[in-house]
């Protein structure tokens, strides 16, 4: 009996009587790696023996090497397959990520994630009987050969995703009529798609062409003129501009459609609403506007609505509470407006509700939260919600984040909140809530927050000073800022040992900076800036193990927060963070009444990027030790009684973007080069000593051998007048002193203000990162 095997051909033959060493013949065929084996076991009959020989002869020359062609084809292509067990000669059916059929021909060359480079060779258009072609996630980079996919006229899957192939689409291809999922993402391909590249796939059903850089419109009637059968379409992170056309409606098993962080224009078009298989509409970061039509109402398969950071205006719709299979609403950072549906209440999957940056208004108590025990997040931050804190929302026992700043919100945080034992992130920021001691008190049965932001409540309250709050095990972020909070910074802070960013910035805090802070483990942001603060620059400061360590800086938490949290300096747009790792390194202690010299041990603090030590009163000379600080990013040293000069050093601090020692008493010339060459002289105002080109002052050095002879020695009318005006300038200087101190004394704590708020999605590189919208 003989049996084959095709993967390691092998015969065997089976006698019915045992063979004896003296006749038996073992004959075997090993053919050099990777080719297949053929082997031949004991024979007793010679004549059997030349007649199977014969047979194997033929099997194996007929199973020794695929299809000549494709393996001419694929040995030819421009990719660096040396990490591949490909040989130059052989079967290729046996190489690794290719597939044949029962002719020996390649159906199928899978090889995702190889790390093949190179290009794409015209050589693959002799594989004409591919059907599965998978080049995903390598290094692959120029354009696709002109007829790509027109000679394939069997191929179904196509995945050329995360390369870095570019150009357009081949002008002269077409897809094939087979085709029914193509996925061309995250590549730079450029260019229109053009409906005549499309058309030919009637059985198309996935479409992906999501972050490349394609122009033009986005080809809506693509379920009319090319494949009815469409069910995923992905249009994302391009440049597609325009209004979107109809045609859409006749999607009848659409069910994902996105196209957003495009520049699409104009309203939704109306027939949208009939593609009834819909199920998620991912439009956000265009310029669409416009109402959501009533007719929404028709798409009882959606789960995901995502209209964020477009011009949408108008009312939310009536209905919306028919959309049982509702999960995601995400309609943040638009221009609705009006009161909130009772209906949207009645969507109970719904899982997260975003409806932050509008111009919603109305109580948001009057709302029947309870029926949505799905929810999981919720931020309605900066609109115009009044009344008290909504008590139906604290019965949502799944919620972990909860956004409602920057309303119009009063009253307490009411004890119900113990509830939400998922509880994480919460943002109340910008309210006018009042009993910040017995918030606390509260808030410390939530024993899984990570985040509280409560910035610019509690307005004249004195900051609970107590020696201990237990709970607060797992808080990362404290933010306090704008609350004119009076007392001092209080010990209980010391036991929140997870503590990674502290905002106290713009109160009435008093006393000195407690030593202890240092002793936070995981601190690397700190903003006590517009307080009456007193005494030096404490040291146990330089001790943060985040600012002076770089084992302990590598382990920084790189996970999403719940929620965005918001950062906003004066004269800039806010800054939004969403992972608690991106926020800089940070100590912010302006704007206070400290003194003494700045602390040559601060070199230590390696892993600074801003430092702002702005208007206090810090005398002695800048620390040359700065310049060791090599990942600074600002340096606000202005409005201090500094002396001596600008320490040339500082101009090795090469990712240097702001620097300020305006306001003091420095002198001498101004060091050039590096990025002290890109600063205004606004950086080096009100420093009568200071000299140098970029203040167009003339620099006199008294050492310098080349000054004429006469001048060498001054005639006594000279020192006269150089007399005269040294005290004129002293006399100046005294008055402007006592002037800044009357001003610093006296001056009035920000209080909140309207534009605080805008531009809560804008990010801007030339923003410092004071947390104060909703970190303060």
């Amino acid at each position: 009996m003989i049996k084959h095997n095709k993967e390691t051909p092998t015969l065997i033959s089976s006698a019915n009587t045992a063979p004896s060493p003296s006749n038996s013949h073992a004959i075997v065929f090993n053919h050099q790696q990777p080719l297949r084996r053929c082997q031949l076991t004991t024979l007793n009959n010679h004549s059997l023996y030349l007649v199977v020989f014969g047979i194997l002869l033929l099997y194996c020359h007929a199973s020794a090497a695929c299809n000549e062609m494709d393996r001419a084809s694929l040995s030819s292509l421009s990719l660096n397959v040396s990490n591949l067990n490909w040989s130059s000669s052989g079967d290729c059916c046996s190489w690794e990520g290719v597939q044949c059929d029962g002719n020996d021909r390649v159906t199928r060359l899978w090889l995702p994630a190889r790390g093949l480079r190179g290009s794409i060779s015209p050589s693959f258009s002799k594989l004409t009987k591919l059907t599965q072609l998978d080049l995903s996630h390598n290094c692959l980079s120029g354009p696709l050969p002109d007829g790509f996919f027109s000679s394939f006229t069997t191929l179904q899957i196509v995945d050329l995703s995360f390369n870095c192939l570019s150009g357009p689409l081949p002008i002269s291809a077409t897809l094939p009529i087979t085709l029914h999922t193509l996925d061309l993402s995250s590549n730079q391909f450029n260019g229109s798609i053009q409906s005549s590249f499309l058309r030919p796939a009637m059985n198309l059903r996935s479409f992906n062409v999501s972050n490349n850089s394609f122009t033009g419109g986005i080809p809506s009637s693509i379920c009319v003129s090319v494949s009815p059968s469409i069910v995923t379409l992905d249009f994302s992170d391009n440049g597609f501009q325009g209004p979107i056309g109809q045609g859409f409606g006749a999607c009848e098993k659409l069910e994902v459609l996105r196209a957003g962080f495009n520049f699409l224009s104009g309203p939704l078009p109306d027939d949208i609403y009939s593609a009834g298989a819909l199920q998620e509409i991912f439009l956000p970061r265009n310029e669409l506007n416009g109402p959501i039509g009533e007719s929404v109402i028709n798409l009882a398969n959606l789960r995901i609505l995502a209209l964020f950071g477009n011009e949408f205006s108008g009312l939310i719709p009536n209905g919306i509470g028919k959309l049982s299979n509702l999960e995601q609403l995400l309609l943040h950072v638009n221009s609705f407006n009006g009161t909130l549906p009772q209906s949207l209440m009645n969507c109970t999957s719904l899982k997260v509700l975003k409806l932050r940056a509008n111009n919603f208004v109305g109580e948001l108590s009057a709302l029947d939260f309870s029926k949505l025990q799905q929810l999981i997040k919720v931020d309605l931050g900066n609109n115009y919600f009044n009344g008290s804190l909504p008590a139906s929302l604290f019965s949502c026992k799944a919620l972990n984040a909860i956004g409602l700043a920057s309303n119009q919100l009063e009253g307490e945080i009411l004890p119900d909140i113990v509830a939400l034992q998922s509880l994480s992130f919460l943002s109340l920021s910008n309210n006018t809530l009042t009993n910040i001691r017995g918030a606390f008190q509260i808030l410390r049965g939530c024993k899984n927050l990570s985040t509280i932001l409560v910035s610019m409540n509690f307005f004249g309250e004195a900051l609970p000073n107590v020696e201990s709050f237990e709970g607060f095990q797992n808080l990362r972020i404290l933010a306090l800022g704008g609350c004119q909070l009076t007392g001092q910074i209080p010990n209980w802070l010391k036991q929140m040992t997870k503590l990674e960013a502290l905002g106290l910035s713009h109160n009435k805090l008093t006393g000195s900076i407690p030593g202890w802070m240092g002793n936070l483990p995981n601190l690397f942001y700190l903003d006590l800036s517009v307080n009456f603060l007193l005494g030096d620059f404490p040291k146990e400061l330089i001790r943060l193990p985040e600012l002076s360590s770089q084992p302990i800086a590598d382990l920084i938490d790189l996970s999403y927060l719940e929620l965005p949290l918001f950062v906003l300096r004066k004269n800039a747009s806010n800054l939004q963070y969403n992972r608690l790792a991106y926020l800089p390194p940070a100590i912010y202690l302006g704007s206070n009444s400290l003194t003494g010299n700045i602390p040559v041990e601060i070199g230590q603090m390696k892993f600074i990027r801003i430092l702002d030590l702005s208007d206090n009163s810090f005398s002695g000379t800048i620390p040359d030790q700065i310049s060791t600080l090599t990942n600074m990013e600002k340096l606000d040293l202005s409005g201090n009684n500094l002396s001596g000069k600008i320490p040339a050093s500082l101009k090795n601090l090469n990712f240097l973007s702001y620097f300020s020692v305006a306001n003091n008493n420095l002198h001498g010339l101004i060091p050039a080069g590096g990025q002290f060459d890109t600063f205004s002289n606004s950086s080096y105002e009100g420093n009568l000593g200071l000299c140098g080109p970029i203040l167009q002052r003339t620099c006199f050095d008294s050492s310098s051998s080349t000054r004429p002879l006469g001048s060498r020695r001054r005639s006594p009318n000279t020192k006269l007048i150089v007399g005269l005006l040294f005290g004129i300038l002293f006399v100046v200087g005294v008055i402007s002193t006592v002037l800044v101190l009357w001003m610093l004394t006296s001056r009035r704590i920000v209080t909140r203000d309207d534009h605080d708020i805008f531009d809560l999605e804008t990010v801007s590189d030339n923003s410092a990162s004071r947390i104060s919208a909703e970190v303060g």
